[in-house]
């Protein structure tokens, strides 16, 4: 998917953690449309700053700008779900991301 970017190491992180960044899309935005139009939640931000809308600290710190720093979608696998859902949730951020990016101005 063309401006997505994964955050982190490739290689040394949880295996069922996934946080990545989008550029020109709000992870709010991301957020509430997954969770409305496909009934998948996701997380946006960071575990430091979950609770605020202003990008997390070790985001900036990381190098990232703010408005990067705002487009970060972070996803998990729980102990029920299934190999057979991935599909699915990737087809869902693919259409929320298109749809975005299709209505902002940014």
């Amino acid at each position: 998917m063309p401006e997505l970017f994964l955050t982190g190491s490739p290689y040394k992180r949880l295996p069922v953690h996934l946080s990545f960044r989008f550029s020109r899309i709000e992870g709010e935005s991301i957020l509430l449309y997954l969770d409305t139009a496909f009934n998948v939640q996701v997380a946006s931000g960071s575990a430091c700053s979950s609770r605020t809308l202003e990008p997390s600290h070790v985001l900036l710190t990381l190098g990232l700008k703010h408005e990067e720093a705002h487009g970060l979608m972070i996803t998990m696998l729980g102990l029920d779900n299934t190999i057979e859902e991935v599909p699915f949730v990737t087809d869902a951020i693919t259409k929320t991301v298109e749809r975005l990016r299709a209505i902002t101005a940014m």
